[in-house]
């Protein structure tokens, strides 16, 4: 789904005329976030998106809201679980990292899948972990491109068979 946000500018993402309602709140959610938080959250939309396109059997992703947050799913084919995107609160048990003053996010998993315990195992400490429902970022630590499109592709690809567990 192509949603015209804008990520260089400190203002809310730009509607498309088009847009239908619901994509207008999950384009007005990005532009509450803080904008260096929008931008890594953009960033990890724009892998999603792009990862599905590249990825078999996932057919189209719906971008929605979920729990307030940017999720998206493939209501088409079924083949994945859902992924949402959000930064993390202050205050909450993922909020301090490496670097407490570093703004963080995270990419949310289901929680009753095993996805974020393959993740680990493939990958070890190249991602930061919470529990089994999150892989963490800090807006000061360059993201692992290749092997985060492997978590998503795992992910959205989930109900097709393929997972470990």
């Amino acid at each position: 789904m192509s949603a015209a946000l804008t990520t260089a500018s400190t203002q809310p993402p730009s509607i498309a005329p088009t847009m239908s309602p619901l994509d207008r709140q999950v384009a007005d959610t990005f532009g509450s976030f803080e904008p260096e938080v929008r931008n890594a959250l953009l960033t990890l939309r724009s892998l999603i998106l792009s990862t599905a396109v590249e990825t078999d059997g996932v057919g189209r992703v719906e971008e929605t809201l979920k729990w307030g947050q940017p999720s998206y799913l493939t209501p088409e084919t079924n083949s994945g679980s859902t992924i949402r995107i959000a930064p993390i609160t202050s205050g909450s048990k993922a909020s301090s990292g490496p670097d407490d003053n570093a703004p963080r996010y995270a990419m949310f998993f289901i929680c009753h899948t095993n996805l974020v315990e393959q993740f680990e195992g493939l990958f070890g400490d190249t991602f930061s972990y919470d529990g089994g429902r999150a892989l963490l970022f800090s807006l000061d630590e360059q993201l692992p491109e290749d092997e985060l499109r492997q978590c998503i592709a795992m992910a959205l690809t989930y109900h097709l068979g393929g997972h470990v567990g």
